[in-house]
C-alpha cells in the first residue's frame, strides 16, 4: 500500500439523481462514477459528500458523478439496493463505503462482474470474504488502528496508571470500528489502564449516549470514554454531563466533524483524529478514474490516506 502525501484540499460535484430515473442526463462519452457513502446524517459522509462534488465541479469534463447514502449507519439492506440501482444504471465505477465488511461483498462481486470498477473506501471490505468470492477490491482510506492509537496515547498522558476507561465502538461487524477499537486498546494496554467495558455505539449519537450513561452507572470509577467516531462522542459528552461528571470524565473521539470543534476548544472532548473525509473520496475517485482508463496502478490500487491527531491546540 503506498500513501499519498497530504494534498491540498481536493473536492467533487453531485449531480442530479434523475439519472436513478432513468432521465439521460449524462455525455456519453464520459464516464460515470457512483459514490456509495453511509449514513448522510453522519456529517463526516456529508463532508464527504461535498468533497466529491467540489472535485467533479473542477474536472466536469473528464467524468460525471452520482451519489447517494444511506439513512442510517447499519442499514446494510438499503446500500445494497443502491448498488444493485447503480449496475442496472450501468455506471462505469463504483467507489463505495460499505456499512458492513462482509454483507457488502456479494452485490460488489456481481458489479465487478457487470464490468464496474469497484474501489473501497473508508471502511475496508473483509480480507477473507473477498477472497472467498475470488474478489479483488483497492482499499483508500487510513490506517484506523494507527489513528485510533494517536488518540488514545495522548488520552493515556493525561490518565494515571491504573485507571479505568471504556470504548464505544461503531459497528462491530465493520473493519473500521474494529480496528479502532484495537488501537484504542494498544494505547491502554500500553499505558497500563484497565479498559473495563467494550460495547457498541452503531456510530450514532444517541446510541453512544446509551451507551456511555450505562457504562457511568456500572462503573463509577470510570476516567475516560473512547467513542470510535465523533457522533458517539457527542452523545458520549452528554452523558458525562448528565451524570455530573464534566472534566472528571475524559472523552475522546475519531473523525473530526465540525460539530466536535467547540468541545475540543473548551475542553469537553479531548482529542479527535482527523482522517480528511473529502480527500478520502476524491482519492477514491481518482483510482476509480485511472481503473476505467485502464491505467496501471501500485500497489494492487490500495492508497493509505492521511490520519492525524487533533486536540485542543489545533483549535
Amino acid at each position: 500500500m503506498h500513501k499519498l502525501p497530504f494534498l491540498r484540499c481536493l473536492s467533487v460535484s453531485l449531480l442530479t439523481a434523475a439519472c436513478l430515473a432513468g432521465a439521460p442526463a449524462y455525455a456519453a462519452d464520459k464516464p460515470q462514477v457512483a459514490l456509495v457513502m453511509k449514513s448522510l446524517a453522519n456529517e463526516f459522509f456529508l463532508t464527504m459528500e461535498n468533497g466529491a462534488k467540489d472535485y467533479q465541479k473542477e474536472h466536469a469534463a473528464e467524468f460525471d458523478l452520482i451519489s447517494n447514502g444511506i439513512k442510517d449507519e447499519s442499514d446494510t439492506a438499503a446500500q445494497i439496493r443502491i448498488v444493485e440501482q447503480m449496475i442496472n444504471s450501468k455506471v462505469d465505477a463504483l467507489v463505495i463505503a460499505p456499512a458492513d465488511s462482509k454483507a457488502l461483498v456479494s452485490v460488489l462481486k456481481k458489479a465487478t462482474d457487470a464490468g464496474i470498477k469497484v474501489v473501497n473506501i473508508d471502511n475496508q471490505l473483509d480480507a477473507t470474504v473477498l477472497k472467498g468470492k475470488g474478489l479483488e477490491v483497492p482499499f483508500v482510506g487510513p490506517d484506523n488502528r494507527a489513528g485510533a492509537r494517536k488518540v488514545g496515547e495522548y488520552l493515556a498522558s493525561r490518565l494515571t496508571k491504573g485507571d479505568e476507561v471504556g470504548i464505544i465502538e461503531g459497528v462491530p461487524t465493520t473493519t473500521n470500528a474494529r480496528q479502532r477499537t484495537a488501537g484504542f486498546q494498544d494505547a491502554m494496554g500500553s499505558a497500563g489502564m484497565k479498559v473495563v467495558s467494550v460495547q457498541s455505539g452503531n456510530w450514532e449519537i444517541d446510541k453512544g449516549n446509551a451507551v456511555a450513561t450505562a457504562m457511568l452507572n456500572e462503573y463509577p470509577d470510570l476516567k475516560a470514554l473512547l467513542a470510535g467516531n465523533d457522533s458517539m462522542a457527542l452523545g458520549a459528552v452528554s452523558a458525562v454531563r448528565a451524570a455530573g461528571k464534566t472534566g472528571k470524565v475524559q472523552v475522546v473521539g475519531y473523525d473530526n466533524i465540525k460539530a466536535i470543534a467547540p468541545m475540543l476548544k473548551d475542553g469537553r472532548v479531548l482529542a479527535t483524529a482527523d482522517q480528511y473525509a473529502a480527500r478520502q473520496a476524491v482519492f477514491g475517485i481518482e483510482e476509480a478514474l485511472r481503473r476505467v482508463k485502464g491505467e496501471k496502478t501500485e500497489s494492487g490500487g490500495n492508497v493509505q490516506t492521511p490520519v492525524d491527531l487533533v486536540t485542543q491546540a489545533a483549535q
